[in-house]
């Protein structure tokens, strides 16, 4: 009688260590970061977590941020068979009034890392060029697509769909683990980065945990902290974009941007859906007028809207009517990275520039093709300082592109802006005139800005041409000591925008850059 009780205890016990161990994995996959069924997305890689808050699941790489950069990273370092951790602040779908308009360089990126199908269901709109306006004359500057498939063009949509398609990619794959939960620090030993410690809710309790990995890579430059402890940030925020959604708005040039070269800065229009156009205004300085007490919609009303193309003035006074008008300050962030052994950082935490020229994504992308390529020969990570010592190439290999895209948009800015320097003006309405020749004039600058040709010296060919041929306006058909006069401050006004921002991306690094060591380095022997 004992031994068929000592069985059927042994047999129960058994069986419920099994419904245990089911109830258990259930669980564990149900939840992300601790947030329970009902989550935007779930973890697809479990986990444990001993009793010091530890992820008990070693992954190969941790990657800070789920945005645009940090959502494309994962994926791609997961195709290529590393375990990926990603950690991502909030992961409900992104409401932001930048980051909607994907240049073809940037959608031919999206496409070689294998994420294209990622602007499909959104409703994003093929953009194929802009149109510029100035003074009630207009130019119509397409892309040079003519060598690319008939599917290459550019992309814009709502920035949180993207994400979201983004995001859903990621999470699909076995080896990433998507997490929501805020990085505090970075977890460093002897100056090498060990991994992460975050706070992450559980039962409605923020809780610390710690996260380990060879390498951490950080994307969300909402981490200022973090960025600090990796390079030394230079923040500007020259301008702020003031933000609206026009409704069932027909657009002058269908499928382009529209640029207005207003007083005092430029105003955008894009597409972001079959039915929604974005108009970005921008305001110069860190101050805009108050959104609460109607100061804002006072404005856009009497300031913005009289420099508008007819076409757009109705949806436009509809839009401030109707109000949600929003606010997003313009950074710029020359890169300037402190090596460090076991971290790296990428994206809005590494980079920024002005907005205008629509260029942020772009460069991230081109900045993962550029870190997959490095990182593929390698399976073994944990010789922290052997690849640090790799990766510095990184920052050379990235800064054809990158600086190309970052100075564009610093300068192009500072030239579509008004001003009260009349030499600044003629420099401005030059712009205009070139960009209206055609051709290789309106080609070249283009192919610049969709990031199909990111070459630093074209750039820079082309920005002086534009200021050579504004001094030549003013010459014909009959010099005079004042014109001579100005044309001589517009060719010093055109040094004064762009050697400012070629000297903070590195001459040597954006035109020679052969000449830098790190452009040779070859992957760790091991």
């Amino acid at each position: 009688m004992g031994s068929d009780y000592l069985f059927g205890a042994i047999l129960a016990s058994l069986l419920a260590a099994i419904l245990l161990f089911r109830s258990r994995s259930r669980v564990k996959k149900a939840r992300i970061g601790g947030e329970v069924v009902g989550a935007p997305l779930a973890s697809t890689v479990e986990s444990t977590v001993d009793g010091d808050g530890c992820s008990g699941e070693g992954a190969d790489i941790i990657v800070v941020g789920a945005g645009v950069a940090g959502s494309a990273l994962a994926y791609t370092l997961a195709q290529d068979g590393r375990k990926v951790h990603v950690i991502e602040r909030d992961l409900t779908e992104p409401d932001r009034i930048v980051g909607e308009l994907l240049q073809p360089g940037g959608y031919l990126k999206l496409v070689e890392l294998g994420l294209q199908d990622c602007v499909e269901e959104i409703d994003a709109q093929r953009v194929l060029g802009y149109a510029l306006f100035k003074d009630g004359q207009n130019t119509k500057l397409p892309y040079p697509l003519e060598k690319f498939h008939s599917d290459v063009a550019g992309r814009s949509f709502h920035n949180g769909r993207f994400i979201q398609r983004m995001r859903e990619k990621v999470s699909s794959l076995p080896n990433v683990r998507l997490e929501q939960g805020t990085v505090t620090t970075l977890l460093e030993e002897n100056g090498t980065v060990k991994g992460v410690i975050y706070k992450t809710k559980i039962n409605g309790e923020d809780l610390p945990r710690k996260a380990y990995a060879p390498l951490t890579i950080v994307c969300d430059g909402c981490f200022s902290n973090l960025r600090r402890a990796l390079c030394s940030p230079k923040v500007d925020v020259p301008s702020c974009f003031v933000g609206l959604v026009l409704e069932n708005c027909k657009l002058p040039f269908p499928n382009h941007g529209h640029v207005i070269l207003a007083d005092p800065s430029p105003i955008l229009f894009y597409p972001i859906s079959s039915t929604e156009v974005r108009c970005l205004v921008d305001v110069p300085g860190q101050k805009v007028p108050s959104i609460a007490n109607g100061e804002m919609a006072n404005y856009l009303r009497t300031v913005v809207a009289p420099q508008l193309p007819p076409e757009l003035y109705g949806s436009f006074i509809g839009a401030i009517e109707k109000g949600n008008i929003r606010t997003h300050p313009n950074r710029s962030m020359p890169a300037a990275p402190h090596p460090t052994p076991g971290a790296l950082l990428m994206g809005d935490a590494f980079n920024m520039r002005h907005p205008l020229t629509g260029g942020g994504m772009t460069v991230a992308l081109s900045d993962i093709v550029v870190l997959r390529n490095l990182l593929k020969p390698l399976r073994n990570l944990h010789d922290a300082s052997s690849l640090c010592k790799y990766l510095e190439s990184f920052y050379t290999l990235r800064k054809p592109v990158a600086s190309t895209i970052n100075t564009l948009a610093g300068a192009l800015y500072k030239v579509f802006s008004a001003s009260s320097d009349k030499a600044r003006n003629e420099m401005r309405q030059a712009c205009f005139d070139y960009l209206s020749l055609g051709g290789v004039f309106s080609a070249g600058p283009i192919s610049l800005l969709s990031g199909l040709n990111p070459r630093p010296l074209s750039l820079v060919a082309h920005f002086f041409a534009v200021a050579i041929y504004g001094v030549g306006r003013l010459l014909v058909p009959f010099p005079s000591p004042n014109r001579m006069w100005i044309g001589a401050r517009l060719i010093s006004g055109a040094c004064g925008i762009i050697f400012p921002i070629i000297k903070a991306e590195g001459v040597r690094q954006m035109f020679f850059p052969a000449m830098v060591p790190a452009y040779y380095r070859a992957p760790p022997a091991k």
